[in-house]
Order: C-alpha cells, then sequence, then structure tokens
C-alpha cells in the first residue's frame, strides 16, 4: 500500500509540474506579446521579477509545514526524479547559470577545469556518500559527523565548517540576484539585492526542505528553458543549425580561431589597429611600474613628490593662453585621484598594473590548451607549468567539493530509500549536463558574436547593450577609445565574465522577452541555490547547535522557531556581506568547494568507509583541512589583502583546497591511530551504513 500510495503521490506530481510548465510557456508568450504593443522593457522587467517571485512565494505558502521531518527531509517522500531535478537547480547555482559560460568566454579551453570538476564530482557523490548518509537517515551532516565521532565536538565543528562554506556559497548566490534585479528593473544593486533576499526568504521559511525542494522543481523548469533558448537561436543566427552543441565546434569555432589569428597578426589592418591599443597599455603597465617601483625607494616622499608636480601641471595649464578648459579639468581629475597614501597608492598601481599587462598581449586563443604569454621562452614554459597544475587542482577541489557541500548531501536525506538516493544521483547528473554541455557551445557562440558584430564597430555606433550594462558595473562592461581612432578595438573592450549569458539576448539582438526569460533564469538558479543554503545554514545551527547540543528538550514549536529566527539573521548578513562586493561570482563558489572538500569529505569518506576512523582523528582532520584551507585563502586573495607572492607551489587561491584536502586526511588517519579505536555501538553503526539490509534505514525516533 505503502508503495502505491508513493506512486500516486509521484503521478499527482508530474501532471501538476506538466500544469506549471504550459502556464509558463502561456505567460512568456504573453510577456512577448506586450513588447509588441509597445509595454516598455523596464515594466516588462518588473513583470519578470516579481510575476516569479510570487510564483516561487506561491509554492512556499502551500507548502507550509509545522512537521519536524517535513521541514527537515521533506518528509522522505521526495520521489528519485523530481528530487534528481531539485538537486539539479539546487546545484546549478549563480556561478553555473551566469558565472560559467562567461569563464569559459574569458579563459576558453583553461575554464574546462569547471566543467570537469563539478560534473565529475557526482560520480563521487554516488559511489561513496549519497547511498550511505541515506541510510544512517537523520537530518544534517553534523548529524552524522556527531553520531559516527560520538561526540558533540566533531558535531560542532561540522556546524562551524558547514556555515563557513555554506555562507561563502550563499554570499556569491545573493550578488547574482542583485546583478539581475539591478539590470532588468533599474533598481540600485543594494535594493535589488533585499528585494531578491525577500523572494528567497518565502520559499524557504514557511515550509523549509519541503518548500524548498518543489520551489526548486518549479525553479529549474524555467532556468534550463531560459538556458537554452538563446543558445538555440544565436546558433540558428550563425551556423544555421539548431543544435549548438555540435554547432558552434564545427562552425563557429573555427571562425574565432581565424579571428583570434588576424588580431594578433601586426600586418593586417585588423591587426595594426589591435597593436597601436596594445602599445599604450604597455606604456600603462611600465608607468605604473615606474611608480611602484619610486613608492618603494621613496614612500610617502615620492607620493608628495609626484602630487606636486600634478598640482603644477594644473597651474600652468590655468595660465595657459588660450585657455583649455578640457585639459584643466582632466588635470585637476589626475589630482583628485591621486593616492594619498603609500597603501593606497601601492594597491591602485599594482592593479593598474596587472590590468594594463592583461591588455597588453596577443589574444589568448581560446581552444589553446593553457596557452601562456612572456618575455622569454624559459618565462613562457613556467606559466604554462603553472596554467597546468592550477587546472589539475582545481578540478581535484571542484570534484571533491562536490562531494561534500552540505546543501547538495542534504538533498539525499528526501529520498523515500536508498535505490532512491542512488537513483536520485542519476537524475542529478541528467539535468546537471543540459546545462553543462551547452555552456562552452555559448561561450564560442558568443564569443563569435562580439569578434565580428562589436569589434570594428564605430564608437558613435555602439548597440544599447553596451551602455545599458556598463551603467550597472564597469567592470562587466566598459569600452574606451584608447587609441582615439573612432574604431572599436578588442583591447579597448572589457568584459566580465558574469555578463555574458544575461547578456547574450541583447548582444545577439534578440527580442527583449528573450532578455527577461533569461533573467528569469538566473533568478531561479540563484534563488533555488540561496534557499538551500540558508536552509543549511539554519538547519544547522537550530537542529544540531540549539537542539542536539544546547536544549535537547526543546519542543518542536521552539526548534521550528529557532531555525526561522536563524534563517532572517542569516540572511540579513548575508545580504549585507554581498553589498560589500567580496569578489566575482565564480571564485566564492570556488572557494566555497574548496572550504567543504577541506572540511568534510576526508571525516565524512573515511567515516563511512575506515571503522578504525574515531573522534580525535575527526577533529584533527577537520580542523587542520578547514583551517589550512581557510589561512592560504587569507595569504593568498586580495580581498582579504593577500598577495600572489605567498602562493605555495603557484596554486591560485580558489583551490585552496588543494593543501587543505590532504591536511585533513592526513589528520583523520593520524588522530585516529594515535586514540583508542571507536566502540562497538559505534563500528556497528559503520557496518548497518556500509551494508544493505532490505533497505532498512537507521531508527530516527526522537531525532
Amino acid at each position: 500500500m505503502a508503495t502505491q500510495t508513493q506512486s500516486q503521490f509521484t503521478a499527482s506530481l508530474k501532471k501538476y509540474y506538466t500544469f506549471y510548465t504550459g502556464g509558463f510557456v502561456t505567460f512568456v508568450i504573453i510577456v512577448g506579446i506586450l513588447e509588441q504593443m509597445g509595454v516598455p522593457n523596464k515594466m516588462l522587467g518588473y513583470l519578470f521579477l516579481f510575476a516569479t517571485i510570487l510564483l516561487y512565494a506561491g509554492i512556499g505558502f502551500m507548502s507550509k509545514t509545522a512537521d519536524v521531518s517535513e521541514y527537515y527531509v521533506a518528509g522522505r517522500r521526495v520521489p528519485a526524479l523530481f528530487n534528481g531535478m531539485a538537486t539539479g537547480a539546487d546545484w546549478m547555482s549563480a556561478a553555473s547559470f551566469i558565472g560559467m559560460a562567461g569563464t569559459l568566454y574569458l579563459t576558453g579551453y583553461d575554464g574546462l577545469a569547471f566543467v570537469m570538476g563539478w560534473t565529475g564530482g557526482y560520480c563521487l557523490v554516488a559511489l561513496f556518500l549519497a547511498p550511505y548518509l541515506r541510510k544512517f537517515g537523520q537530518f544534517t551532516i553534523p548529524d552524522f559527523l556527531g553520531e559516527r565521532y560520538g561526540g558533540n565536538l566533531p558535531r560542532l565543528i561540522g556546524v562551524i565548517a558547514a556555515i563557513i562554506c555554506s555562507f561563502t556559497y550563499v554570499i556569491a548566490q545573493i550578488y547574482g540576484v542583485g546583478l539581475i534585479t539591478s539590470r532588468f528593473t533599474g533598481l540600485e544593486f543594494g535594493v535589488g539585492v533585499f528585494v531578491g533576499l525577500a523572494g528567497i526568504l518565502v520559499c524557504s521559511f514557511l515550509g523549509g526542505m519541503k518548500a524548498v525542494t518543489w520551489t526548486q522543481v518549479a525553479q529549474y523548469i524555467i532556468l534550463i528553458v531560459a538556458y537554452m533558448i538563446p543558445v538555440v537561436w544565436l546558433s540558428m543566427n550563425h551556423t544555421g543549425s539548431p543544435i549548438p552543441q555540435i554547432s558552434a565546434y564545427t562552425s563557429a569555432l573555427p571562425k574565432v580561431t581565424a579571428l583570434e589569428k588576424e588580431f594578433n597578426d601586426k600586418t593586417t589592418p585588423k591587426g595594426a589597429a589591435e597593436e597601436s591599443v596594445r602599445a599604450i597599455f604597455r606604456e600603462r603597465a611600465a608607468a605604473a611600474d615606474a611608480n611602484l617601483k619610486g613608492l618603494e625607494t621613496g614612500g610617502a616622499n615620492f607620493l608628495a613628490e609626484e602630487r606636486k608636480k600634478l598640482e603644477d601641471k594644473v597651474a600652468a595649464l590655468k595660465s595657459a593662453d588660450p585657455l583649455d578648459a578640457k585639459a584643466v579639468e582632466s588635470a585637476e581629475k589626475a589630482v583628485k585621484d591621486y593616492p594619498t597614501d603609500p597603501a593606497a597608492a601601492k594597491k591602485a598601481w599594482t592593479a593598474a598594473k596587472t590590468g594594463a599587462a592583461a591588455k597588453a598581449g596577443n589574444v589568448k586563443a581560446h581552444a589553446e590548451p593553457f596557452a601562456a604569454t612572456g618575455k622569454t621562452p624559459e618565462e613562457v614554459e613556467k606559466n604554462r607549468t603553472k596554467a597546468k597544475k592550477n587546472f589539475l587542482a582545481l578540478i581535484l577541489c571542484l570534484m571533491v567539493g562536490t562531494a561534500a557541500l552540505p546543501h547538495i548531501l542534504m538533498r539525499y536525506y528526501t529520498t523515500p530509500s536508498v535505490k532512491d538516493a542512488r537513483t536520485s544521483v542519476t537524475w542529478s547528473l541528467f539535468f546537471i549536463f543540459l546545462l553543462y554541455f551547452t555552456a562552452p557551445a555559448l561561450a564560442i557562440l558568443a564569443k563569435y558574436e562580439v569578434y565580428s558584430s562589436l569589434v570594428g564597430t564605430s564608437f558613435s555606433a555602439l548597440p544599447a547593450w553596451v551602455s545599458n550594462w556598463a551603467a550597472v558595473d564597469k567592470t562587466l562592461m566598459a569600452i574606451a577609445d584608447i587609441n582615439k581612432d573612432g574604431i572599436v578595438q578588442l583591447a579597448e573592450i572589457t568584459i566580465g565574465g558574469d555578463l555574458i549569458v544575461l547578456a547574450t539576448p541583447e548582444i545577439a539582438g534578440l527580442p527583449y522577452v528573450i532578455s527577461g526569460l533569461v533573467a528569469a533564469g538566473g533568478l531561479a538558479a540563484a534563488l533555488s541555490t540561496a534557499d538551500g543554503l540558508l536552509l543549511t545554514i539554519a538547519n544547522a545551527m537550530s537542529h544540531d547547535l540549539y537542539y542536539k547540543m544546547i536544549d535537547p528538550q526543546a519542543s518542536t514549536v521552539r526548534r521550528l522557531a529557532v531555525s526561522k529566527g536563524l534563517l532572517l539573521v542569516v540572511a540579513l548578513i548575508a545580504a549585507y556581506v554581498t553589498s560589500l562586493k567580496p569578489g566575482d561570482i565564480l571564485f566564492l563558489v570556488g572557494a566555497a568547494f574548496s572550504l567543504a572538500a577541506s572540511g568534510f569529505f576526508p571525516a565524512l569518506v573515511l567515516g563511512v568507509f575506515w571503522r578504525r576512523a574515531n573522534y580525535l582523528g575527526a577533529v584533527i582532520g577537520m580542523t587542520a583541512g578547514l583551517g589550512i584551507c581557510m589561512y592560504y585563502m587569507y595569504m593568498t586573495y586580495p580581498f582579504f589583502g593577500g598577495v600572489a607572492a605567498n602562493q605555495w607551489w603557484d596554486i591560485a587561491p580558489i583551490a585552496a583546497g588543494f593543501w587543505g584536502i590532504p591536511a585533513g586526511i592526513i589528520g583523520v588517519i593520524v588522530g585516529s591511530l594515535i586514540s583508542p579505536a571507536p566502540s562497538k555501538k559505534i563500528q556497528e553503526l559503520v557496518d548497518h551504513v556500509r551494508y544493505p539490509n532490505l533497505e532498512g534505514d537507521i531508527d530516527t525516533k526522537g531525532v
């Protein structure tokens, strides 16, 4: 009877979401008709934003619950297909939807590390963790650590690790929400963050995991439709084929490669124009380098002398006849913007040197692996070796991090059985594959559009999307006529990776309704992941910290009230931190994976597969792994004042888990071997989790 009831439940879900998909397609068609009738784009942007948020809020309201099992694990009734879809939405965050194609656009072949690492990580999830955690049962990852290692300290460290990596991750999602709402509604970035936050909270606040699950299924449908339509459209425009995953490589990529060679050939008109811009950037890089050397030797005196020269120049311009008002204004601005202290000067000039040097070299070939630059063959080879190391290190961190992210692993607590947990991993891979297989094609098609349509355009006839995105953020879109020839060269264009997907419909000249659809998809991706992350943080604090460690006698009402209160507090703190823009979306997400890989993976996997792993091993391993990873990021990431010179073996801060993972593994092994073996009860728990007994799950009474 139970099986029949579950089958009926699954059939009902399929019917509901079929109607939902049809309704969403109808809504898009209606918005398209409104656009043709002359409704302003800004109004359409508001319509997309608030209609989708209200839709998610409605699902959240209908899923409200006061049942602990429903709130924490959706009643363990989520069918494998729908859990796979919800996991896909939970997984395909703002980084995947907004940042993936942009990273591939900027880095070409080297960006495939993200595709390989994130996709390969699900193999580790299926092999090493998902079925065993479902067999264990209960509610959270710190729950497993507390029971497996027999004490509150491993649980507490698990709570801290879950908060740190989930908070880092959620900042990236809220940043994506602010970016989308500010561009498509005209709201200021900070306001857009809090508008989106309201949508995040209403989904998870009322119904916990139950509401988040059914909302994420709806969000996946929107985000995958929104992602595919513009890519197919671009593919049809440039290649005549509706299958971008094939046509991008067979048709568009050879054209991109040919244009790159032309840009790098100084004997061609395009190459000569590009070289004139690069020469100016080389001069700027040299000037910034000279300033840094002067600062190093002269300090504050050097700053005072250089400022005096600028002030004298202003005075000379003002006394000239005839008066050149434009030159005076420019000189006065130079004085105003001149750094006032050595620390600020060093930061500004280092950034100027790095930025100018990046623009001074040849165009990086999109399809060339580990392309490197340098003044000598030895320097080129050194940089290529560095690129290879970071490519492999990043794949490792992303794969292992995928298998250790608490908000993803929590999804496998929601299935009816261990078998369903395994099946849902397969569905997750399929739904994620649809986007990840398409992102590289989108990067190529967008790059060809920019190379062929924007480069060579007159500055007096720039397309509207350039100014629209430049108004949102200069780091996302900026074009300046460096060589004053009135024509756009590639080296004069600055495009941020977070822009590519959101701007693709505008770049391709598609109707605004498609731009709104893509924005809705990006919003769905960011909101779905943010929901899962905030719930993970709140549940870790309310269930593991408050209920398990502080007040085990707390009533159901109090436990849920504490969870909801913490949810609100964490969300507001995350929104505030997001407003400081601590880094680009992709770095923040990559950092979260390194943190999860270092803090959780060794203790989780060894806890499942090594009976000898014990309390002290878990404490040492988790502390060492997380500590080393955080220390390395702090010493090497610029936002914290870190510098590249502090890198070990040239590993970038996004791959800090390269050092944290082995530290965690060694810590668990050494700590376990120097202390007594775990109790017989814990070893029996390991056997229970490892080996099937008619699909039985561990007793969760009183949880």
